[in-house]
């Protein structure tokens, strides 16, 4: 019987892979444009880790995490807990008093499977440490629409903001009011939240749920001034750099760590996975980690809902790459001789092809069409004795002949110059 990959995780093969790499050095170009540096943390974490800043109560920590219980270390759920371990393990706030630091790589989550949401996925994470200006917020939002618009994906930004340990505790006892009153119409979920978390209750997807808290109390109309105040600079920032955006109300998030700022990209391409990025601010998350005093935000956007909506795309392009030139060895001798020179090729900085089946030629052009190759250099029996190989133009189809020398650097250096005229 064949052994399968897990249900829940994925291969990435070659013809979806370059997608992948698109999205990546794409959104790397970007980062690098906004100043931000990449950092890479391990996968396996302590447990605690994510139970002390997701939130005890939240789905992810009671229900999702992959956790090796004996061991009390647990696969990353998601990357900015890793990151502020990382960066207040080192003191990167030492080194900088403003740190912006990306990442990419593979997060773990037990959910059901389905489109776009996979039990082993990828995120690219972005996060702004040591600086409370609501300008960054507005910049991190505008830098998230930037990449999307280059990818070429149509999204909308929604935001809205959660208030600060001030004026959270009166909107959530007004909120507790509000939902005490339809208790008996909500899911079992919701009913246990709202001891816990009662905001989660305004994120829950069940259609019976979102009915009952339509007429719910915003929270924007009980920010403390402090919060109002940075609430309308972030919405300036955004007008100020042209960045479309509406404002959600509704918007809570499922970690628990968010305070301030909290913002999505929606998409309409894919169902009820609507979400392709997401982030927010975390001013006293740091703290809350055993580091200092530090003010952050940050997002991540979903590499596998990046590529499904690439995919749908029938004008996208993917660029496989384009050989420099194939070595088309025809019989034995001609191929012992080819073997050498194609590596010396390659070391110069060409990318080279070469068959070693023994093909006939007609089946080596194939080949050398089918990866898309600038040239062929054609070396048989008959050019050995003649000591002259072939190199044909793929583009128009032109031939010169390549005098076959003994020295095969001499013979590279010519290729060289041929290929790069």
């Amino acid at each position: 019987m064949k052994i399968k990959a897990l249900n829940g995780f994925k291969d990435i093969v070659p013809g979806e892979v370059e997608l992948w790499q698109k999205v990546e050095n794409t959104a790397r170009d970007i980062f690098s444009r906004f100043n931000f540096s990449e950092i890479r943390m391990p996968i396996l974490e302590k447990t605690d880790l994510f139970a002390r800043s997701i939130g005890e109560a939240t789905d992810i920590v009671e229900k999702e995490m992959y956790t090796f219980v004996d061991k009390q270390i647990t696969m990353r759920p998601e990357a900015t807990a890793s990151l502020l371990r990382a960066y207040i393990q080192h003191g990167l706030h030492v080194q900088k008093p403003i740190q912006r630091l990306f990442t990419i790589g593979p997060m773990f989550r037990h959910e059901r499977p389905q489109k776009g949401r996979l039990r082993q996925f990828h995120q690219m994470d972005v996060e702004v440490l040591g600086t409370p200006n609501p300008r960054v917020d507005a910049e991190l939002m505008a830098m998230g629409a930037m990449l999307l618009e280059e990818l070429g994906i149509s999204v909308s930004l929604e935001m809205n903001s959660l208030g600060c340990p001030v004026c959270r505790p009166g909107f959530r006892e007004t909120l507790l009011a509000f939902i005490d009153e339809r208790r008996d119409e909500l899911c079992d979920d919701c009913k246990r939240r709202s001891k816990t978390n009662p905001l989660r209750v305004l994120d829950c997807k069940n259609p019976k749920c979102r009915e009952q808290v339509e007429e719910a109390p915003s929270i924007q109309e009980h920010l403390c001034d402090d919060c109002d105040e940075h609430f309308a600079s972030v919405q300036k920032g955004l007008q100020d750099l042209d960045v479309e955006y509406s404002l959600n109300k509704f918007m809570v998030r499922g970690l628990d760590y968010y305070t301030r700022t909290t913002f999505e990209f929606i998409t309409g391409d894919l169902g009820a996975q609507a979400a392709v990025g997401a982030g927010g601010r975390y001013d006293g998350l740091v703290e809350k980690l055993g580091g200092p005093k530090i003010p952050g935000i940050g997002f991540a956007l979903g590499m596998e809902r990046l590529v499904l909506l690439l995919q749908q795309q029938e004008e996208v392009k993917i660029d496989s790459g384009q050989v420099d030139i194939f070595v088309a060895g025809l019989g034995e001798k001609a191929s012992e001789f080819a073997f050498p020179l194609v590596h010396i090729l390659r070391q110069n900085g060409l990318l080279t092809v070469m068959d070693h089946e023994g093909r006939s030629l007609k089946s080596q052009m194939k080949q050398a069409n089918k990866v898309n190759s600038r040239f062929v250099l054609i070396i048989g029996e008959n050019e050995l004795e003649q000591g002259q190989a072939v190199l044909r133009n793929m583009a128009n189809q032109e031939q010169q002949e390549i005098t076959i020398q003994s020295n095969n650097n001499e013979m590279a250096s010519s290729l060289l110059q041929r290929c790069q005229q």
